[in-house]
């Protein structure tokens, strides 16, 4: 056998007391039996992959692709005609910091 060290929360510890306690067992062996009866269950030879993430189908898309940004953030865009036009450069910023030329 090989020793290892392993941390319960309070809680279960206490639990496993009570349970070696009742059947006149030692902790240890308490846990072993456990661990083997999970083995036991566990799938042999495969090994799990990856968690998977809850999905859901939320349906089609009722906008066109041109629209979507507008659709999803309408109220905190700027209206379109004015997102769309170039911006307006006044006199001052064709100047230098000392407000004589680049």
């Amino acid at each position: 056998m090989e020793k290892i060290q392993i941390l319960f929360p309070e809680p279960q510890m206490r639990r496993l007391r009570e349970l070696a306690e009742r059947e006149d067992r030692p902790i240890s062996e308490i846990v072993r039996r456990a661990t083997e009866a999970w083995l036991d269950r566990a799938p042999a030879g495969r090994a799990r992959g990856p968690a998977s993430l809850p999905t859901f189908r939320g349906g089609a898309i009722g906008v066109a692709s041109e629209g979507l940004r507008e659709a999803a953030y309408g109220d905190r865009l700027a209206p379109s005609h004015l997102r769309d036009a170039p911006a307006a450069r006044s006199d001052d910023s064709q100047r230098g910091p000392r407000g004589n030329g680049p």
